[in-house]
């Protein structure tokens, strides 16, 4: 039963951060296209990145479901209020510490010139994102009862 609930809780979390982050790239805010960025690290070109950065991005959101899950059975919430409380708070750590791997390791080396520079929008906007992706892995795994 926890896979299973691993496997939805990260597919919510991981569906709602892909939804508030295309949002905030089409509104213009930021250069927040993490899935093409996620993809053309792997096709090395921007044309044929959205199905592989989709597969990768969806899997890596169903393992990084697990830390999630197993520390809201560590702190042992009682109602679906605390739930999504405990994962919004774990996705604003997560997404400090993607900004420090994004911002340190992957824009100056990425194989595709548009995703080279991130600034202060972009590291805002994987912040927002990843407090999405807490809040949906929140809320699935509160409505299916862990």
């Amino acid at each position: 039963m926890f896979v299973l609930i691993v496997v939805l809780s990260g597919f919510g979390g991981t569906a709602l951060m892909t939804g508030v982050m295309w949002f905030i790239h089409r509104a213009g805010w930021a250069n927040a296209d993490m899935i093409r960025a996620l993809g053309s690290l792997f096709t090395r070109s921007y044309e044929n990145s959205l199905r592989p950065g989709l597969a990768v991005h969806f899997v890596a959101g169903c393992a990084f479901a697990v830390p999630y899950l197993l520390i809201l059975r560590s702190v042992g919430t009682d109602n679906l209020f605390e739930t999504m409380a405990v994962t919004t708070a774990v996705g604003v750590f997560h997404g400090a510490a993607m900004i420090f791997v994004l911002l340190a390791l992957v824009a100056e080396t990425h194989p595709v010139e548009r995703f080279r520079t991130a600034g202060v929008d972009v590291a805002a906007a994987h912040i927002v994102g990843h407090v999405a992706y807490g809040l949906g892995v929140g809320l699935t795994a509160g409505l299916l009862g862990i």
